[in-house]
């Protein structure tokens, strides 16, 4: 059990916040004045010190750089009228986080660490908090082997962090979206429903790809046919057909858990949806919007929130989509906010107050 004298705090002298403009700050660029850091060796977690951002010392042979054992979550902190912090369902990512360290073959963050250890960091740095609509504070907790040598084996050693990063809108604007046929995010059995660097790192070259032809993201379908949707981009994805919302499911394990696709599921269905988690092809994607039922396509994440797709690209076929008359997508993303931000009843209880 680790206790609040297990954490050492050292306080940076000054705040770098002072040299930061805060209004329309860009997506993980600028990092608060203090992050956390605990090492896991000889079987045990040590001491756990808060202290001013800096950079790492390391050895070229260390394990994460040659082999990958690395994880990550992402989270965000808001604060209400009255300057309140609160973070937004920390305690699923932190669930979701050992799910993937269990994965790749890494130890488990006791909760101690991960909920109170972030607790102290976001209520240490919460002057860093954007007082703003569509900003926040994004958490970033990860984790990386740190074994000194070159060899194909889980590490004995890793270090566990947290950062901060000040944010505004990750997709300010809606998305055109090329279906990939060729290329693939994941497959049955992989690491798909981890979150694992590695993931991210395969995935940028079809994102390159796509962008070359003047799309902003990718739209993921399977590895066998190329024939049902799984994520889109760095998002879940939903799409409104009729009255009713679909989503791919989670059963093969190549799709991320998300925990705003989980809170999208549950709004919807305040919102009197019929909400389906299941299979769905492009085809029947298609000819949804043949038929004049495809009313919506959007993606959701810690990072986005809501993202409005305007365009969706399969093959030669496009499919557009006039985001100003939409009604779905923007109450959704209302709502998100006005639980977020204060302004109505968290009667989820998914805001953990600082």
């Amino acid at each position: 059990m680790i206790a609040a004298a297990d954490f050492n705090i050292t306080k940076a002298e000054r705040s770098k916040l002072n040299d930061i403009n805060l209004e329309n700050i860009p997506f993980g660029k600028f990092f608060s004045d203090h992050m956390l850091e605990v090492d896991y060796e000889d079987g045990e977690w040590k001491t756990v010190e808060i202290k001013p951002y800096q950079p790492l010392l390391m050895e070229p042979s260390m394990a994460a750089i040659h082999y990958g054992q690395a994880i990550f979550e992402g989270i965000k902190a808001y604060k209400n009228a009255a300057g309140e912090a609160a973070i937004f369902r920390p305690l699923d990512n932190f669930k979701r986080f050992n799910i993937s360290a269990e994965r790749m073959q890494m130890p488990t963050v006791p909760e101690e660490i991960f909920m109170e250890g972030m607790k102290m960091l976001v209520e240490l740095d919460k002057n860093w908090i954007p007082a703003k609509e569509d900003h926040s504070l994004y958490i970033r907790p990860f984790m990386f082997s740190t074994d000194e040598m070159i060899g194909v084996r889980p590490s004995e050693k890793y270090k566990f962090m947290i950062i901060l990063s000040p944010t505004g809108p990750y997709y300010s604007t809606p998305m055109r979206i090329y279906v990939e046929e060729q290329y693939v995010r994941a497959v049955p059995g992989g690491v798909g429903y981890a979150k694992a660097a590695g993931n991210y790192g395969a995935a940028m070259f079809a994102t390159a790809e796509a962008k070359k032809k003047g799309y902003d993201q990718v739209l993921w379908t399977d590895a066998y046919e190329h024939k049902y949707v799984q994520e889109c981009g760095t998002m879940n994805v939903f799409f409104i057909i009729g009255n009713t919302a679909i989503t791919p499911d989670l059963q093969a394990g190549t799709i991320l858990a998300g925990v705003t696709r989980d809170s999208t599921i549950t709004i919807l269905k305040e919102m009197g949806f019929n909400v389906e988690e299941r299979q769905l092809s492009i085809d029947d994607v298609m000819d949804a919007y043949k038929a004049g039922l495809l009313y919506e396509v959007f993606g959701t994440g810690t990072a986005a929130t809501v993202s409005y797709i305007k365009e969706l690209r399969y093959k030669d076929f496009t499919m557009t989509f006039d985001v100003a008359h939409w009604k779905t997508a923007p109450e959704l993303k209302k709502r998100f906010n006005d639980i977020r931000y204060g302004k109505t009843p968290d009667n989820n209880n998914w805001m953990y107050k600082i």
